[in-house]
């Protein structure tokens, strides 16, 4: 089957065609371009997507890949990075294998097209010229053959005529030889060029024309073989990066499956345990006697050397609810129950100091007050990460035991690594300087002098901030003893592990009922000596509350009750908290010793420029 032969006279439609080949071919060459645009856009999607949801350095989100469902999502990130990277590659290849393999192609197939073509149509030229000088020759031979005819005609005419001249006659036979020369001379010509566009003919349609035609279906079916070898190309470039895709995705399933439940509720406990031991029962305190509480060992609170102290289940301490404010909490345990007592009838010593309660008045059951500080709402701003803006004290005081060992240890592995760091500087540093000893022409060893010093100092710092840490740990972990208070105080620091007796009292957070009186939550927001490291972990130190005025004892008042002091008659002391609308003033006497006394037992000078006082008209 050749189309030289078969498509003889088919020249038009085989152009039609074979530019038909180049446009699918063109159009092909444009899908894998587009292809290779989309597998850049859609490695980019998938970079941007990885890039996105990887943690950012140095934040929160960091700390909480040490999960093992966080590593795995961690590591499927990663692995749609190198998936991306795959179908960059796949994009890479059909660039340079295909798109410009291709367009290079279809370059030198136009130019061959256009050759064979330009071939075929000057063929094609060549025979129709042929063909015209037959034309030519032809019409030219008819028309001698008719001339020649006519002039032998005259002549036989001119003959026959018996009135014509002799010489007529002869002219006339001359002219019909001469026209009869003519036909004969037109008509070996014509036979002449018959003969030779025979011969053209044949060779145009028989060797000519096949070969052009041979030629056009060769190329032709070379671009049906090109564009079959691409598209065999187009699938092994995906085959290829099908491994490689299997093992990112197998990749993903490995870090699924190395997902470890267990082992991240453990690292949850680790995360946020507090070393505390939970909270004891609270034993039953009896309000129906008239006669002075007993406190036992195991009660909320207790009245021993004038200190008031928390204690949970025996010689654990228990730490308070997190969310129960301390000041309040204590206030509403320790703070008085009871109205306060008449004043005497005379300001003798002899007077009864604790005279009967009003029988207006009833004691409130432990019961109200209890579920009135459960159902309370927190307030939060009484927490040190919030109240100090998220500043951390350099001994993580404010951690719960256990995260503070955490931190600390951290710490000191941070400052371990620095020592080390620094110290194989200045082993480096001591080398050079050794070698500049033995090869003055290589440098001064002078210069190093000051780097050397610099980087020993640097060290030596590191390692006292280290030891610093260190102390801490060990306190933390129980190998050495707690500081002392005086030590505490002179390094500004808040353990938190051992006894310091502070008045914890909020007095801007009282909060007052709808109709502007106070509540009776207000008038016991004021306490007595309370235990604050057991809520130092969670809370902040609260300065004692300044005075606000001075006070005179006009009778002896004996404070047997909790949260009441006793005072002499003509005693001067410290007003620190005045009476809000319950009959108590809250009084200090030395810096030390504060508590409540009966207003009536007092007389009262408050200072007009403290701050809290009020002007009583």
């Amino acid at each position: 089957m050749s189309w030289g032969t078969e498509l003889w006279d088919q020249f038009d439609n085989l152009e039609k065609h074979t530019q038909w080949g180049i446009d699918i071919l063109e159009k092909y060459i444009k899908f894998v371009k587009e292809r290779t645009e989309i597998e850049l856009s859609y490695a980019k999607q998938l970079r941007n997507l990885s890039k996105k949801y990887q943690p950012k350095k140095n934040s929160k989100e960091e700390e909480e890949y040490k999960y093992t469902a966080c590593k795995a999502f961690l590591s499927t990130l990663n692995e749609m990075n190198d998936y991306a990277g795959q179908h960059e590659v796949i994009s890479e290849n059909m660039t340079s294998q295909i798109t410009v393999d291709l367009m290079r192609y279809v370059q030198e197939l136009k130019q061959e097209r256009k050759s064979n073509f330009h071939d075929g149509r000057k063929a094609q030229q060549h025979i129709e010229t042929c063909w015209k000088q037959l034309e030519s020759s032809k019409r030219r031979f008819e028309r001698d053959c008719k001339e020649a005819d006519r002039a032998q005609q005259y002549f036989e005419k001119m003959d026959a005529d018996i009135n014509v001249t002799k010489a007529d006659v002869e002219k006339a036979r001359q002219q019909a030889q001469i026209r009869q020369q003519m036909a004969e001379d037109s008509k070996a010509d014509y036979s002449l060029i018959l003969q030779r566009f025979n011969q053209e003919q044949w060779e145009h349609y028989h060797t000519h024309i096949p070969n052009i035609f041979q030629k056009i279906q060769e190329m032709e079916e070379r671009r049906i073989v090109r564009i079959a070898e691409s598209m065999k190309t187009y699938a092994e470039l995906d085959r290829q990066v099908i491994p490689i895709i299997g093992k990112c995705l197998d990749g993903i399933v490995k870090a699924a499956e190395s997902i470890d439940q267990k082992n991240d509720s453990q690292l949850v406990v680790e995360a946020y345990k507090s070393g505390f031991e939970p909270p004891g029962d609270i034993e039953f305190e009896d309000y129906t006697q008239p006669m002075k509480r007993t406190v036992s060992d195991n009660s909320l609170s207790s009245s021993k050397e004038g200190k008031a102290e928390l204690k949970f289940g025996g010689k654990s301490r228990g730490k308070l609810w997190p969310f129960i404010k301390k000041n309040k909490l204590v206030s509403l345990l320790t703070s008085p129950h009871q109205p306060p007592p008449p004043p005497p009838a005379s300001a003798s010593p002899s007077a009864v100091p604790n005279g009967p309660q009003s029988p207006k008045q009833q004691k409130e059951p432990l019961s109200h007050r209890f579920n009135e500080f459960m159902t309370s709402k927190p307030k939060i701003h009484c927490f040190r990460s919030l109240k100090r803006g998220g500043v951390t004290p350099e001994d993580f005081s404010n951690f719960p035991p256990e995260q503070r060992r955490k931190k600390l240890q951290q710490k000191v592995d941070d400052l371990n690594k620095e020592i080390q760091k620094e110290t194989d500087q200045r082993d480096a540093i001591t080398k050079m300087k050794d070698v500049y000893l033995k090869n003055p022409q290589m440098g001064d060893p002078a210069s190093l002098d000051h780097k050397l010093t610099e980087v020993t100092q640097n060290i030596e710092k590191l390692r006292l901030e280290a030891q610093k840490f260190e102390a801490w740990l060990a306190e933390v972990e129980g190998r050495l003893p707690a500081r002392s208070e005086q030590a505490r105080r002179q390094s500004g620091l808040y353990d938190g592990q051992t006894h310091q007796t502070a008045v914890t009292n909020c007095a801007q957070d009282r909060e007052s009922s709808p109709d502007g009186s106070y509540t009776e939550e207000q008038s016991q927001e004021s306490e007595h000596k309370v235990l604050a490291t057991d809520f130092d972990d969670e809370f902040d130190d609260e300065e004692p509350l300044p005075a606000i005025g001075t006070c005179k004892a006009l009778y002896t008042f004996e404070g047997q009750n909790e949260g009441t002091i006793s005072v002499v008659e003509g005693e001067m002391l410290s007003v620190i908290e005045e009476d809000k609308g319950d009959g108590w003033t809250r009084i200090r006497r030395n810096e030390d010793e504060e508590g409540y006394v009966p207003t009536s037992y007092v007389e009262v000078y408050l200072d007009k420029n403290a701050k809290g006082a009020k002007t009583y008209i």
